[in-house]
């Protein structure tokens, strides 16, 4: 299996500038890596201190590792931080500003071997972090060639994962060089024990550390708290075509609130036709005032949704009735009840069964069940029971950063 693990990457990397031909998104992907090494190696000789090196898939996975970071920091202030990226997407949303704790970010390499340990070789980690999925065989072989201690953190596995197959064998090494997997739940644990591995603990979601923080410090938006002044107001975070089908006769119901719309598509013509359909004001936050007549305002910017949760008294969250639901911890952190679609993969979104179990999230399947929801979080009990639960599950879960960092401190002063 190693050797057509190693063809297949071989095909892959060589057929890939051919087809990027074709797709803007794939030479997109590609041209990011051009001078990978050169940057790394300028960066190692500027900066040849301790370093831990993070590797995240995309944006959600690098919002758990930076709990994780900012308690390694804590703990550790002259130990470097570099993140690496598989996906585009995440590398360009966090590489466009500066972020607290983190000295370097970059793409990963492709995992040929002779890719993974020249950049290992470069980096020259103490050690690493994978976070939640995101594992690459070449790159993990190299670090224990280097005796670098490597963990898995945030891990949250499912039955239907290679891992625990039938032809998963060669999977099964990947997570059994690992160090230590650190899991955001007891089912995972399980899982793992099934297969042998049992260098794992469950320490939590370090997604409850990060939307805590968030809600303990959110953006002022002084403007958006005119506007609301006092009034019922709801947030829609992430919203796609088929969320906004349910949730535009409710808007149109319910004229006594503000409804701040924050979609997942920022081009123009999606929001420009929701708001024809809406019979209520509304006005795109990019050329609207606090003055405004309108109770519908269009977030038309990347930033502002997690901080946008503080004046909500309920929140929707889409992707569920598409690719997949988008965080509804954000809003949770902040003690607001979360209405979703009905999630296609449970499995891949445990935080949204476990939210209905502990009475602060509502699945909906279509609009009936979206107004009922809705009629029975306006009546006071119901409503403050739902906020209460939603402060206790984030309350009760939060410290996973520091169990990891605790553990792993420990553990490598032991050796």
């Amino acid at each position: 299996m190693k050797f057509i693990y190693r063809l297949l990457l071989g095909i892959i990397t060589g057929v890939l500038p051919l087809l990027g031909i074709f797709s803007a998104k794939l030479r997109h992907f590609l041209s990011g890596r051009d001078n990978l090494f050169l940057l790394l190696k300028k960066f190692r000789e500027n900066h040849p201190g301790p370093l831990a090196w993070f590797h995240v898939a995309s944006l959600g996975e690098f919002e758990q590792a930076r709990p994780v970071i900012a308690e390694l920091k804590k703990q550790r202030s002259e130990c470097l931080i570099a993140v690496s990226f598989f996906s585009p997407s995440g590398f360009d949303h966090v590489s466009k500003k500066p972020h607290a704790n983190v000295d370097f970010i970059t793409y990963i390499p492709l995992d040929r071997k002779s890719w993974a340990d020249r950049f290992v070789s470069i980096l020259n980690p103490e050690i690493a972090f994978f976070v939640k999925y995101d594992l690459w065989y070449h790159h993990i072989c190299a670090l224990k060639r280097d005796r670098v201690p490597t963990y898995l953190i945030a891990a949250s596995f499912r039955e239907n994962q290679i891992y625990f197959s039938w032809y998963g064998v060669f999977f099964r090494t990947i997570l059994a060089q690992l160090d230590w997997i650190f899991t955001q739940n007891q089912k995972s644990i399980e899982l793992l024990e099934k297969i042998g591995i049992t260098r794992a603990s469950l320490v939590g979601d370090t997604r409850f550390d990060r939307v805590a923080e968030t809600a303990q410090t959110p953006k002022e938006l002084g403007e958006v708290s005119a506007w609301v002044h006092g009034k019922p107001t709801i947030v829609v975070g992430s919203a796609w075509e088929e969320d906004m089908r349910l949730l535009i006769p409710l808007i149109n119901s319910k004229p006594e609130y503000r409804w701040i719309i924050a979609p997942h598509d920022l081009k123009p013509e999606p929001m420009d036709r929701w708001a024809s359909q809406i019979t209520l004001d509304s006005e795109k936050y990019s050329r609207w005032t606090p003055d405004d007549p309108n109770s519908v305002l269009f977030i038309d910017n990347i930033g502002m949704l997690s901080s946008l949760y503080q004046f909500a008294r309920v929140a929707y969250v889409g992707g569920a009735f598409g690719k997949g639901l988008h965080n509804i911890l954000e809003p949770l952190g902040f003690g607001v009840p979360v209405i979703f679609g009905k999630v296609k993969k449970a499995g891949k979104f445990p935080e949204a069964e476990q939210s209905q179990y502990e009475g602060c999230g509502f699945e909906i399947e279509d609009e009936k069940q979206l107004q009922q929801i809705f009629t029975k979080l306006e009546q006071v009990e119901f409503y403050q029971r739902a906020t209460e639960s939603a402060q206790n599950w984030v309350t009760s879960n939060l410290g996973a950063a520091n169990r990891i960092v605790t553990f792993i401190t420990a553990k490598n002063l032991s050796k």
